[in-house]
């Protein structure tokens, strides 16, 4: 016995909106990473220019006063805290 024919039925799709898409940014900004790496190599600079030629460089001699050595290593310390801060965001 013969087979009828079978109607083919439309697939249902819901209309689409044209909206604003958001795109997403994956990554870092390009700022980031010389920032970073900036940061770690000031950081270090100073604390070897410090130790080596600390009392011969003007600047360095009068900051801090009593506390000249601690105040120096401080800011040395600082500018590497503020690239690992800044690695912390790096993707």
């Amino acid at each position: 016995m013969p087979e009828s024919k079978r109607r083919k039925k439309n697939v249902y799709t819901p209309e689409q909106k044209m909206g604003d898409r958001k795109v997403a940014r994956i990554g870092s900004p390009s700022w980031l990473a010389p920032a970073m790496v900036s940061s770690f190599i000031i950081g270090l600079a100073y604390l070897v220019v410090f130790y080596i030629a600390g009392p011969d460089v003007p600047f360095m001699n009068t900051i801090g006063g009593d506390l000249n050595a601690l105040v120096n290593v401080g800011i040395g310390f600082a500018f590497i805290m503020v690239g690992f801060g800044l690695a912390t965001r790096w993707k």
